[in-house]
């Protein structure tokens, strides 16, 4: 079975494909720590290497899967505040269990590189 035969049966490979390119679950961090922010304000809080082409592919990405919403304001200048969606919501308890398990990482390799010589070390 390939994997675009899972989607939709196999939990891990469903979520594997919604949640693709380099930032999305940055941009979903970003997003369950406030109701709702604007594009240039979510823009300043990506790292420098992020473009404003690629974060807005990312955010239609998102949206497309329905795991944020964009909210369009008719007024001049145009508005428009991303958010988290019902079910982008419920992603949270795993996002705050990748940034538990991001940081006892981090502590892992702390140590590993600790117990190198420092010609190992880059």
């Amino acid at each position: 079975m390939g994997k675009n035969e899972l989607f939709g049966l196999c939990p891990y490979v469903t979520s594997q494909k919604v949640l693709t390119g380099k930032w999305s679950l940055y941009i979903m961090h970003l997003l369950s720590q406030q109701p709702s922010i604007r594009f240039n304000e979510l823009k300043r809080k990506m790292p420098e290497e992020m473009t404003h082409t690629t974060l807005s592919r990312q955010l239609k990405t998102l949206e497309k899967e329905g795991l944020i919403s964009r909210r369009e304001y008719s007024q001049i200048p145009p508005r428009v505040e991303y958010s988290l969606s019902d079910i982008g919501k419920r992603f949270k308890v795993v996002l705050d269990a990748l940034g538990e398990w991001g940081k006892e990482y981090i502590e892992y390799m702390n140590d590993r590189d600790s117990g190198l010589s420092d010609e190992f070390k880059a």
